[in-house]
């Protein structure tokens, strides 16, 4: 069963108009999971992923509901996600959704007991063996309700809407529940592997974080990437993440910048630490040259994941008016919680 490239989205700054595309647009929720290409070929089950990394194995509970709920042979879009919180008070967990990501057989069967995944399907690409690509978008969500609709969980349509204001509305409410956005697509447009057709709206805030230190840059020469802290309630700073995509200018020049910030020890030493290894770091370079917690950065960020960011944000300017110590968690917008299974329903 060859797997579909998925298609993709290009980011724009607000929800755009429905009129401003020929045909239309249609608007979803951006879901915030693994993006998952679903094969069923009537009786076995395939899981790709966006970057062609087989998911079938890990996520067992949802390959036997597939095989036990699709009626027929098809290939599906959507995204594998996972909740947690009370009920009336739930939201995506990206970290347990992560921890499924896991080399053990018997620790991904015991994790799909204790965590199970559902899967959200927002676009039918082929039905009985015949290819829905070259049909409109607004055809084949049709044709995905009528088959997918009334399969009940862990199987879900993702919700849509023409309304440009509603579209609105969920950008702001359902990022308390977890999730990243919202999608815009034209509905008259056929699905293009691979291809940025989509347009994704996701939040755009700014926070001032202390520089904690640096990491060198893959290559070996320049600064691969800034680790970013923030101070607790407490006044302990704690790492919140990092910035990268510098350019092989740019890499260059901020090690120049950073220099004098650089920590040594008594015997002139320079001070080198390490970050927490994840099952995504094994066997990666963790250490990064330690700085002297003074310099503040204005980066540019979409949401947060607890108390770290949830993606690598974007440098936006160096904050030489401001102190590092006033760079705290309290600066930080906090969105209205949004109970999950609204946005299933």
């Amino acid at each position: 069963m060859p797997s579909i490239a998925p298609m993709l989205a290009k980011a724009v700054d607000a929800v755009p108009e429905s009129d401003s595309v020929e045909g239309g647009l249609a608007y979803e929720p951006k879901w915030d999971g693994f993006r998952a290409i679903v094969t069923f070929d009537g009786s076995t089950v395939e899981i790709g992923s966006r970057g062609a990394k087989p998911l079938t194995r890990y996520f067992p509970e949802l390959t036997d509901a597939f095989a036990r709920l699709l009626t027929s042979p098809c290939v599906l879009d959507g995204e594998i996600v996972l909740r947690s919180g009370e009920p009336g008070n739930e939201r995506l967990d990206w970290e347990a959704l992560s921890a499924r990501i896991h080399p053990a057989e018997s620790r991904i069967r015991l994790l799909s007991v204790e965590t199970p995944a559902m899967f959200v399907a927002f676009d039918l690409l082929e039905l009985d063996g015949a290819s829905l690509l070259d049909t409109p978008f607004g055809e084949r969500r049709s044709a995905l309700e009528s088959f997918a609709g009334e399969l009940g969980a862990p199987l879900h349509v993702t919700q849509l809407t023409t309304d440009v204001e509603l579209a609105r509305r969920w950008l702001v409410e359902f990022e308390g529940a977890g999730l990243d956005g919202v999608v815009a697509k034209p509905l008259a447009a056929p699905y293009s592997p691979g291809k940025r057709v989509m347009l994704k709206i996701k939040h755009h805030r700014t926070a001032d974080v202390v520089v904690l230190g640096y990491r060198v840059h893959k290559s070996g020469a320049g600064v691969g990437s800034l680790l970013l802290g923030l101070y607790d309630s407490d006044g302990v700073l704690r790492n919140v993440g990092g910035a990268s995509a510098f350019s092989d200018a740019r890499r260059l020049e901020l090690v120049d910048e950073l220099a004098p910030l650089v920590a040594h020890d008594e015997s002139g030493a320079v001070v080198h630490g390490e970050t927490e290894r994840s099952r995504f770091s094994s066997g990666k370079d963790v250490s990064f040259v330690r700085l002297e917690p003074s310099r503040v950065v204005e980066v540019r960020y979409d949401q947060m994941e607890g108390d770290r960011f949830r993606h690598t944000v974007q440098f936006s300017r160096w904050r030489p008016d401001r102190e590092a110590t006033s760079c705290t968690f309290e600066q930080l917008e906090v969105p209205h919680l949004y109970d999950l299974s609204r946005v299933l329903a």
